[in-house]
Protein backbone atom coordinates (compact mmCIF):
# COMPACT_ATOMS: atom_id res chain seq x y z
CA UNK A 1 0.00 0.00 0.00
CA UNK A 2 0.92 3.37 -0.64
CA UNK A 3 0.80 5.94 2.23
CA UNK A 4 1.52 9.12 -0.15
CA UNK A 5 0.68 11.35 -3.01
CA UNK A 6 1.76 9.19 -7.01
CA UNK A 7 3.81 11.75 -9.00
CA UNK A 8 1.41 12.62 -10.93
CA UNK A 9 -1.32 13.52 -7.63
CA UNK A 10 2.10 15.57 -6.09
CA UNK A 11 2.26 17.42 -9.29
CA UNK A 12 -1.22 18.55 -8.90
CA UNK A 13 -0.97 19.85 -5.69
CA UNK A 14 2.36 21.42 -6.75
CA UNK A 15 0.60 22.71 -9.50
CA UNK A 16 -2.29 24.64 -7.45
CA UNK A 17 -0.74 25.90 -4.94
CA UNK A 18 2.19 27.73 -7.74
CA UNK A 19 -1.03 28.92 -9.52
CA UNK A 20 -3.14 30.16 -6.52
CA UNK A 21 0.05 32.25 -4.94
CA UNK A 22 0.22 34.13 -8.61
CA UNK A 23 -3.52 34.17 -8.79
CA UNK A 24 -5.09 34.41 -5.31
CA UNK A 25 -3.07 35.58 -2.82
CA UNK A 26 -4.50 36.91 0.57
CA UNK A 27 -5.14 40.42 -0.53
CA UNK A 28 -7.44 39.11 -3.26
CA UNK A 29 -9.29 37.03 -0.58
CA UNK A 30 -9.32 40.03 1.09
CA UNK A 31 -10.25 42.04 -1.96
CA UNK A 32 -13.14 39.82 -2.52
CA UNK A 33 -14.48 39.57 0.58
CA UNK A 34 -15.81 43.11 0.82
CA UNK A 35 -18.45 42.76 -2.54
CA UNK A 36 -21.42 41.52 -2.02
CA UNK A 37 -20.92 37.75 -3.57
CA UNK A 38 -17.33 37.23 -2.91
CA UNK A 39 -16.84 36.17 -6.34
CA UNK A 40 -14.65 37.13 -9.46
CA UNK A 41 -15.70 36.05 -12.95
CA UNK A 42 -11.76 36.46 -14.02
CA UNK A 43 -10.50 34.42 -11.14
CA UNK A 44 -13.44 31.45 -12.27
CA UNK A 45 -12.17 32.02 -15.78
CA UNK A 46 -8.88 31.07 -14.51
CA UNK A 47 -9.85 28.25 -12.48
CA UNK A 48 -11.37 26.54 -15.70
CA UNK A 49 -8.28 26.99 -17.79
CA UNK A 50 -6.91 24.70 -15.12
CA UNK A 51 -9.34 22.31 -15.56
CA UNK A 52 -10.71 22.87 -12.43
CA UNK A 53 -14.20 22.97 -12.59
CA UNK A 54 -14.24 19.71 -14.36
CA UNK A 55 -11.71 17.70 -12.87
CA UNK A 56 -13.88 15.09 -11.34
CA UNK A 57 -16.51 14.91 -14.48
CA UNK A 58 -16.05 12.61 -18.04
CA UNK A 59 -14.05 14.20 -20.92
CA UNK A 60 -16.98 13.41 -23.42
CA UNK A 61 -18.58 16.83 -20.84
CA UNK A 62 -15.64 18.91 -21.26
CA UNK A 63 -14.12 17.50 -18.06
CA UNK A 64 -10.76 15.84 -16.91
CA UNK A 65 -11.68 12.64 -15.49
CA UNK A 66 -9.30 12.39 -12.75
CA UNK A 67 -10.45 10.64 -9.32
CA UNK A 68 -11.26 11.74 -5.66
CA UNK A 69 -7.51 11.47 -4.49
CA UNK A 70 -6.72 14.09 -7.42
CA UNK A 71 -9.38 16.10 -6.34
CA UNK A 72 -8.55 16.43 -2.92
CA UNK A 73 -5.32 17.28 -3.73
CA UNK A 74 -5.98 20.45 -5.52
CA UNK A 75 -8.41 21.52 -3.22
CA UNK A 76 -6.24 20.65 -0.94
CA UNK A 77 -4.23 24.30 -1.59
CA UNK A 78 -7.74 26.08 -2.19
CA UNK A 79 -8.27 25.82 1.42
CA UNK A 80 -5.23 26.47 2.42
CA UNK A 81 -5.29 29.75 0.20
CA UNK A 82 -8.84 30.70 1.56
CA UNK A 83 -9.68 30.36 -1.89
CA UNK A 84 -13.46 32.67 -2.01
CA UNK A 85 -16.53 31.43 -4.74
CA UNK A 86 -18.34 28.89 -5.36
CA UNK A 87 -16.44 25.76 -6.36
CA UNK A 88 -17.78 23.25 -3.83
CA UNK A 89 -21.33 24.50 -4.65
CA UNK A 90 -21.35 24.39 -8.17
CA UNK A 91 -18.34 21.88 -8.60
CA UNK A 92 -18.60 19.43 -6.39
CA UNK A 93 -22.53 19.82 -5.48
CA UNK A 94 -24.35 20.44 -8.31
CA UNK A 95 -22.01 18.64 -10.93
CA UNK A 96 -21.83 15.91 -8.90
CA UNK A 97 -25.93 15.64 -8.85
CA UNK A 98 -25.79 16.75 -12.49
CA UNK A 99 -23.38 13.57 -13.15
CA UNK A 100 -25.54 11.10 -11.38
CA UNK A 101 -29.13 12.13 -12.26
CA UNK A 102 -28.77 13.72 -15.43
CA UNK A 103 -30.07 12.22 -18.89
CA UNK A 104 -27.63 12.69 -21.53
CA UNK A 105 -29.31 16.32 -22.77
CA UNK A 106 -29.24 17.94 -19.32
CA UNK A 107 -25.57 16.75 -18.95
CA UNK A 108 -24.31 18.05 -22.18
CA UNK A 109 -26.51 21.31 -21.43
CA UNK A 110 -25.67 22.38 -18.12
CA UNK A 111 -22.80 19.80 -16.60
CA UNK A 112 -20.60 20.90 -19.60
CA UNK A 113 -21.61 24.85 -18.86
CA UNK A 114 -19.49 23.40 -15.30
CA UNK A 115 -17.42 21.89 -16.78
CA UNK A 116 -16.21 25.09 -18.77
CA UNK A 117 -16.32 27.73 -16.43
CA UNK A 118 -19.52 29.60 -18.41
CA UNK A 119 -22.07 28.36 -15.62
CA UNK A 120 -22.70 28.53 -11.43
CA UNK A 121 -24.93 26.74 -9.94
CA UNK A 122 -25.64 25.10 -6.28
CA UNK A 123 -27.73 22.77 -4.40
CA UNK A 124 -30.79 24.34 -2.64
CA UNK A 125 -31.51 21.64 -0.02
CA UNK A 126 -31.83 23.06 3.82
CA UNK A 127 -35.07 23.52 5.17
CA UNK A 128 -36.36 25.28 8.50
CA UNK A 129 -34.81 21.92 10.57
CA UNK A 130 -31.67 22.47 9.03
CA UNK A 131 -31.02 18.77 8.82
CA UNK A 132 -28.63 17.49 6.67
CA UNK A 133 -31.19 14.38 6.38
CA UNK A 134 -32.83 14.07 3.10
CA UNK A 135 -35.82 13.03 4.83
CA UNK A 136 -36.01 16.23 6.15
CA UNK A 137 -36.79 17.83 2.67
CA UNK A 138 -40.82 18.86 2.69
CA UNK A 139 -40.92 21.57 -0.21
CA UNK A 140 -43.77 21.30 -2.27
CA UNK A 141 -43.35 20.53 -5.53
CA UNK A 142 -46.90 20.40 -7.09
CA UNK A 143 -47.04 19.01 -10.67
CA UNK A 144 -49.24 21.10 -13.14
CA UNK A 145 -52.51 19.85 -15.25
CA UNK A 146 -51.36 19.41 -19.41
CA UNK A 147 -52.23 22.38 -21.20
CA UNK A 148 -52.20 25.34 -19.37
CA UNK A 149 -48.93 28.13 -19.62
CA UNK A 150 -46.87 24.75 -20.07
CA UNK A 151 -48.43 22.78 -22.52
CA UNK A 152 -46.79 19.29 -21.64
CA UNK A 153 -47.57 20.26 -17.63
CA UNK A 154 -44.92 20.43 -14.91
CA UNK A 155 -44.43 21.78 -11.85
CA UNK A 156 -45.49 24.46 -9.44
CA UNK A 157 -42.61 25.25 -6.39
CA UNK A 158 -43.50 26.90 -3.49
CA UNK A 159 -41.57 26.71 -0.15
CA UNK A 160 -37.98 28.41 1.60
CA UNK A 161 -34.49 27.01 1.12
CA UNK A 162 -32.33 27.97 3.82
CA UNK A 163 -28.52 28.87 3.94
CA UNK A 164 -28.17 28.15 0.11
CA UNK A 165 -24.55 28.68 -0.16
CA UNK A 166 -23.87 30.74 -3.49
CA UNK A 167 -27.55 31.23 -5.16
CA UNK A 168 -26.70 35.02 -5.78
CA UNK A 169 -24.21 34.07 -8.72
CA UNK A 170 -25.44 30.69 -9.59
CA UNK A 171 -27.25 30.73 -13.23
CA UNK A 172 -29.36 28.02 -12.54
CA UNK A 173 -30.56 26.32 -8.91
CA UNK A 174 -31.02 22.83 -8.66
CA UNK A 175 -33.89 22.36 -5.95
CA UNK A 176 -34.82 19.38 -3.75
CA UNK A 177 -38.18 18.81 -3.18
CA UNK A 178 -41.34 16.50 -2.74
CA UNK A 179 -43.64 15.97 -5.69
CA UNK A 180 -46.81 13.70 -4.09
CA UNK A 181 -44.56 12.80 -1.15
CA UNK A 182 -41.45 11.38 -3.26
CA UNK A 183 -38.00 13.39 -3.34
CA UNK A 184 -37.35 15.01 -6.38
CA UNK A 185 -34.56 16.98 -7.96
CA UNK A 186 -35.46 19.76 -10.05
CA UNK A 187 -33.45 22.40 -12.28
CA UNK A 188 -34.95 26.03 -12.10
CA UNK A 189 -33.37 28.99 -13.58
CA UNK A 190 -31.54 31.98 -11.18
CA UNK A 191 -33.99 34.48 -12.59
CA UNK A 192 -36.72 32.11 -12.86
CA UNK A 193 -40.41 33.93 -12.08
CA UNK A 194 -41.38 33.77 -8.27
CA UNK A 195 -37.83 33.21 -7.22
CA UNK A 196 -36.04 35.60 -4.50
CA UNK A 197 -32.99 35.40 -3.49
CA UNK A 198 -31.91 37.16 0.44
CA UNK A 199 -28.65 37.07 1.35
CA UNK A 200 -27.92 36.19 5.36
CA UNK A 201 -25.22 36.98 7.61
CA UNK A 202 -22.69 34.14 7.70
CA UNK A 203 -20.18 33.50 9.87
CA UNK A 204 -17.24 33.01 6.54
CA UNK A 205 -16.53 36.15 4.90
CA UNK A 206 -15.38 34.42 1.33
CA UNK A 207 -18.64 32.71 1.15
CA UNK A 208 -21.94 34.26 0.83
CA UNK A 209 -25.26 32.23 2.07
CA UNK A 210 -29.17 32.97 1.06
CA UNK A 211 -32.25 32.33 2.07
CA UNK A 212 -34.37 31.02 -1.04
CA UNK A 213 -37.91 31.65 -1.70
CA UNK A 214 -39.96 30.14 -4.25
CA UNK A 215 -43.81 31.75 -4.78
CA UNK A 216 -45.53 29.64 -7.63
CA UNK A 217 -42.43 29.20 -9.32
CA UNK A 218 -43.28 26.70 -12.36
CA UNK A 219 -40.70 24.70 -13.82
CA UNK A 220 -40.71 22.44 -17.43
CA UNK A 221 -41.08 18.66 -17.35
CA UNK A 222 -37.81 18.48 -18.61
CA UNK A 223 -36.48 20.31 -15.53
CA UNK A 224 -36.71 17.01 -13.55
CA UNK A 225 -33.72 15.66 -13.02
CA UNK A 226 -34.38 12.87 -10.81
CA UNK A 227 -37.42 11.28 -8.73
CA UNK A 228 -37.76 8.79 -6.34
CA UNK A 229 -34.65 6.26 -5.11
CA UNK A 230 -32.73 7.95 -8.21
CA UNK A 231 -32.93 11.26 -6.80
CA UNK A 232 -32.13 9.73 -3.52
CA UNK A 233 -29.16 8.37 -4.72
CA UNK A 234 -27.78 11.13 -6.84
CA UNK A 235 -28.24 13.46 -3.74
CA UNK A 236 -26.60 11.35 -1.12
CA UNK A 237 -23.31 11.14 -3.75
CA UNK A 238 -23.39 14.69 -4.01
CA UNK A 239 -23.35 15.31 -0.54
CA UNK A 240 -20.35 12.28 -0.13
CA UNK A 241 -18.27 13.83 -2.87
CA UNK A 242 -18.72 17.55 -1.61
CA UNK A 243 -18.12 16.63 2.26
CA UNK A 244 -14.84 14.69 1.31
CA UNK A 245 -13.87 17.89 -0.69
CA UNK A 246 -14.96 20.47 1.95
CA UNK A 247 -12.29 18.21 4.85
CA UNK A 248 -9.80 18.61 2.08
CA UNK A 249 -10.34 22.50 2.24
CA UNK A 250 -10.15 22.08 5.94
CA UNK A 251 -6.89 20.18 5.93
CA UNK A 252 -5.11 22.95 3.74
CA UNK A 253 -6.61 25.81 6.11
CA UNK A 254 -5.60 23.88 9.01
CA UNK A 255 -1.89 23.83 7.36
CA UNK A 256 -1.95 27.27 6.99
CA UNK A 257 -2.88 27.77 10.73
CA UNK A 258 0.39 25.82 11.38
CA UNK A 259 2.55 27.93 9.15
CA UNK A 260 1.35 31.09 10.45
CA UNK A 261 1.32 30.02 14.09
CA UNK A 262 5.22 28.49 13.79
CA UNK A 263 6.19 31.72 11.59
CA UNK A 264 5.16 33.81 14.62
CA UNK A 265 6.67 32.11 16.95
CA UNK A 266 9.77 32.12 15.53
CA UNK A 267 10.22 35.85 15.05
CA UNK A 268 7.81 37.00 18.58
CA UNK A 269 10.48 37.68 20.98
CA UNK A 270 9.90 37.87 25.14
CA UNK A 271 12.49 38.23 28.07
CA UNK A 272 14.89 38.21 24.85
CA UNK A 273 14.46 35.10 22.86
CA UNK A 274 11.67 33.87 20.81
CA UNK A 275 8.51 32.94 22.21
CA UNK A 276 8.99 29.31 19.92
CA UNK A 277 11.73 28.52 22.60
CA UNK A 278 9.09 28.20 25.39
CA UNK A 279 7.97 24.86 26.40
CA UNK A 280 4.38 26.13 26.98
CA UNK A 281 4.12 27.28 23.19
CA UNK A 282 6.12 24.53 21.46
CA UNK A 283 3.49 21.98 23.27
CA UNK A 284 0.56 24.20 21.21
CA UNK A 285 2.73 23.83 17.93
CA UNK A 286 3.00 20.55 18.47
CA UNK A 287 -0.48 19.61 19.02
CA UNK A 288 -1.49 21.58 15.92
CA UNK A 289 0.47 19.42 13.39
CA UNK A 290 -0.74 16.13 15.42
CA UNK A 291 -4.35 17.59 14.44
CA UNK A 292 -3.22 18.17 11.17
CA UNK A 293 -1.71 15.00 10.29
CA UNK A 294 -4.43 13.33 12.13
CA UNK A 295 -6.69 14.93 9.54
CA UNK A 296 -4.63 14.54 5.91
CA UNK A 297 -4.29 10.99 6.51
CA UNK A 298 -8.59 10.46 7.20
CA UNK A 299 -9.05 12.67 3.84
CA UNK A 300 -6.34 10.62 1.69
CA UNK A 301 -7.95 7.38 3.19
CA UNK A 302 -11.45 8.08 2.31
CA UNK A 303 -11.08 9.96 -0.96
CA UNK A 304 -9.20 6.51 -1.64
CA UNK A 305 -12.01 4.32 -0.94
CA UNK A 306 -14.44 6.64 -2.52
CA UNK A 307 -12.24 6.52 -5.87
CA UNK A 308 -12.20 2.28 -5.60
CA UNK A 309 -16.26 2.94 -4.88
CA UNK A 310 -15.22 0.55 -1.33
CA UNK A 311 -18.38 0.21 0.71
CA UNK A 312 -16.17 1.54 3.70
CA UNK A 313 -16.29 5.01 1.85
CA UNK A 314 -19.01 6.39 4.00
CA UNK A 315 -17.93 5.31 7.15
CA UNK A 316 -14.70 7.06 6.05
CA UNK A 317 -15.89 10.03 4.82
CA UNK A 318 -18.29 10.73 8.32
CA UNK A 319 -14.51 9.45 10.15
CA UNK A 320 -12.31 12.74 8.18
CA UNK A 321 -15.38 14.86 8.49
CA UNK A 322 -15.75 14.39 12.69
CA UNK A 323 -12.17 14.70 12.96
CA UNK A 324 -11.33 17.42 10.97
CA UNK A 325 -14.53 19.64 11.84
CA UNK A 326 -12.74 19.72 15.67
CA UNK A 327 -9.41 19.61 14.88
CA UNK A 328 -9.47 22.67 12.92
CA UNK A 329 -11.21 24.50 14.98
CA UNK A 330 -8.90 23.33 17.82
CA UNK A 331 -6.35 25.04 16.05
CA UNK A 332 -7.85 28.18 15.22
CA UNK A 333 -8.09 28.33 18.67
CA UNK A 334 -4.11 27.48 19.74
CA UNK A 335 -2.93 29.80 16.63
CA UNK A 336 -4.89 32.44 18.36
CA UNK A 337 -3.60 31.68 21.81
CA UNK A 338 -0.20 31.23 20.51
CA UNK A 339 -0.41 34.75 18.89
CA UNK A 340 -2.08 36.31 21.50
CA UNK A 341 -3.59 40.26 20.88
CA UNK A 342 -1.98 39.38 17.62
CA UNK A 343 -4.02 36.55 16.71
CA UNK A 344 -7.30 39.08 16.96
CA UNK A 345 -6.74 41.59 14.67
CA UNK A 346 -8.19 42.52 12.07
CA UNK A 347 -4.52 42.21 10.27
CA UNK A 348 -3.31 39.19 10.84
CA UNK A 349 -5.06 36.06 8.63
CA UNK A 350 -5.66 33.95 11.91
CA UNK A 351 -9.03 34.81 11.96
CA UNK A 352 -10.16 34.38 8.71
CA UNK A 353 -8.87 30.47 8.69
CA UNK A 354 -10.90 30.22 12.04
CA UNK A 355 -13.92 31.62 10.74
CA UNK A 356 -13.63 29.49 7.60
CA UNK A 357 -13.14 26.85 10.40
CA UNK A 358 -16.32 27.35 12.43
CA UNK A 359 -18.22 27.73 8.86
CA UNK A 360 -16.70 24.32 7.86
CA UNK A 361 -17.58 22.53 10.86
CA UNK A 362 -21.38 22.69 10.55
CA UNK A 363 -21.43 22.57 6.59
CA UNK A 364 -22.59 18.93 5.52
CA UNK A 365 -22.85 17.85 9.12
CA UNK A 366 -20.97 18.80 12.36
CA UNK A 367 -19.15 16.26 14.29
CA UNK A 368 -22.04 14.99 16.24
CA UNK A 369 -24.01 13.88 13.33
CA UNK A 370 -21.15 12.18 11.55
CA UNK A 371 -20.59 10.08 14.56
CA UNK A 372 -24.28 9.53 14.87
CA UNK A 373 -23.79 8.30 11.16
CA UNK A 374 -21.15 6.01 11.97
CA UNK A 375 -22.80 4.49 14.65
CA UNK A 376 -26.23 3.72 12.43
CA UNK A 377 -23.90 2.22 10.11
CA UNK A 378 -21.85 -0.03 12.66
CA UNK A 379 -25.73 -1.19 14.16
CA UNK A 380 -26.92 -1.72 10.40
CA UNK A 381 -23.86 -4.29 9.99
CA UNK A 382 -24.99 -6.67 12.99
CA UNK A 383 -25.89 -9.98 11.82
CA UNK A 384 -29.67 -10.92 12.98
CA UNK A 385 -29.95 -13.74 15.54
CA UNK A 386 -31.04 -16.05 12.67
CA UNK A 387 -27.97 -14.91 10.87
CA UNK A 388 -25.07 -15.19 13.49
CA UNK A 389 -26.85 -18.68 14.49
CA UNK A 390 -26.12 -20.11 10.91
CA UNK A 391 -22.53 -18.63 11.22
CA UNK A 392 -22.49 -20.53 14.34
CA UNK A 393 -23.39 -23.84 12.94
Amino acid sequence: MHFGLSETQQAIKNSARQFLAAECPMPQVRRLMETETAFDTALWSKFAEQGWTGIIFPEKYDGFGLGMVEMAAALEEMGRALVPGPFISTVLLAGTLLDHAGNEEQKRKYLSAICRGEARSTLALLEQSASWDLDAVQLEGKGLPKGGSLPDGGYQLNGEKLFVSDAGIADFLLVAARIEGELAVLIVPGNAPGLEKMATPGMDLTRRLYRVSFTNVVASPESLLGRGERARQALEAALEVSCLGLVAEMVGGLQSLVDLTVAYAKTRKQFGRPIGTFQAVQHQCADMLALLEGSRSALYYAAWTLSENDPAARTAISVAKAYASEAYRDAGNKSIQVQGGMGFTWENDAHLYYRRAKASEIAFGDATYHRERIAQSLIDRQPSKREASLAAD
